[in-house]
């Protein structure tokens, strides 16, 4: 109200920039931007590593870093094109940050000869 009594019903409306923040830690955006990539790519690599990822953080935008292993022979373009718009838009949605970068380093490729042999000969 106009005197700085509180309106009807008790309750004042503060000001956004004098109610405080809502902080979270890259370790948390990195999570959710694994997870997001496992969703991208659910059937590649049954026996691999998980996506792996880390984050930094700056003024409300993500620079995402995603690492992982592949299956040969396959679209790794396509794959890796996936994971990136899959990350983009779960930091996007779950945290409320923009990503203007996310860096897709595939570290290792299977084929199915390797993983044949990790598992027994076969004939």
């Amino acid at each position: 109200m106009a005197d700085g009594s509180p309106p009807p019903g008790g309750r004042r409306s503060i000001p956004a920039g004098e109610r405080g923040a809502t902080a979270i830690a890259d370790r948390v955006v990195a999570k959710i931007a694994a997870q997001a990539a496992r969703e991208a790519i659910p059937d590649a690599l049954e026996g691999g590593a998980p996506p792996r990822a880390t984050v930094t953080v700056h003024h409300d935008a993500a620079h995402v870093r995603i690492v992982l292993e592949l299956d040969y022979p396959s679209d790794i373009g396509g794959q890796c094109g996936a994971v990136r718009r899959r990350v983009a838009e779960r930091v996007k949605a779950l945290a409320g940050m923009e990503v203007p970068e996310v860096a897709v380093l595939v570290e290792r490729l299977h084929s199915v000869h390797s993983r044949g042999a990790a598992h027994g000969r076969i004939r």
